[in-house]
């Protein structure tokens, strides 16, 4: 499922990743998709704090690792989600875990 990396009602603009695992790694062909109002099109993508025009569209394949966030129409930044390049990674399901939870972990190299 996808994992929205900010709350609900937090920001109008949430950044969704497939597969929904912190940290997400590069090598997992990782899914960036931008939602919130407006119209299709009208995303501000941002690589490691700098507004990244290389891509416009609402979601796409992660090629380099890094820090990414987007704007919808104007609506405010996402969270931020971190793209690893790291060769051995223990994940963690990307919602929110609360006390007593059973979790799932992934030791991934």
């Amino acid at each position: 499922g996808w994992c929205p990396l900010s709350h609900a009602g937090a920001k109008t603009t949430q950044l969704l990743v497939e597969p929904p695992w912190r940290p997400a790694v590069l090598w997992d062909r990782v899914t960036l998709t931008c939602q919130g109002l407006g119209t299709a099109g009208a995303t501000t993508w941002y690589k490691d704090g700098q507004r990244w025009e290389q891509n416009r569209w609402d979601r796409f394949t992660v090629t380099e690792s890094g820090t990414y966030t987007c704007d919808r129409h104007s609506r405010g930044l996402s969270a931020l989600v971190t793209v690893l390049n790291y060769h051995l990674v223990l994940q963690v399901p990307g919602w929110t875990l609360l006390e007593g939870d059973t979790v799932t972990l992934h030791c991934r190299a």
